[in-house]
């Protein structure tokens, strides 16, 4: 049993250097590229998120006059 867990907690794969730092490497470019879309992401939504701001001032608000008689109780 012991045998059993000790295999099943060894790494699967086995790392050499190169290998190793061929996948730092791959990583990294993969987090800067998700960076330059997440700016891009954000960029967008700030933009459009003017846009909508824009729209709803520029919606006249519609006025009620409400003449109502007071009632005396």
């Amino acid at each position: 049993m012991i045998k059993f867990i000790e295999k099943f907690f060894e790494p699967s794969i086995e790392f050499d250097d190169d290998n190793l730092i061929d996948l730092i490497l791959e990583l990294e470019d993969r987090v800067e590229y998700l960076e330059k879309e997440n700016d891009s992401l954000s960029n967008s939504l700030t933009e459009m998120e003017n846009r909508l701001n824009n729209r709803v001032d520029s919606i006249q608000p519609v006025i009620y006059q409400i003449n109502g008689r007071e009632k005396n109780v």
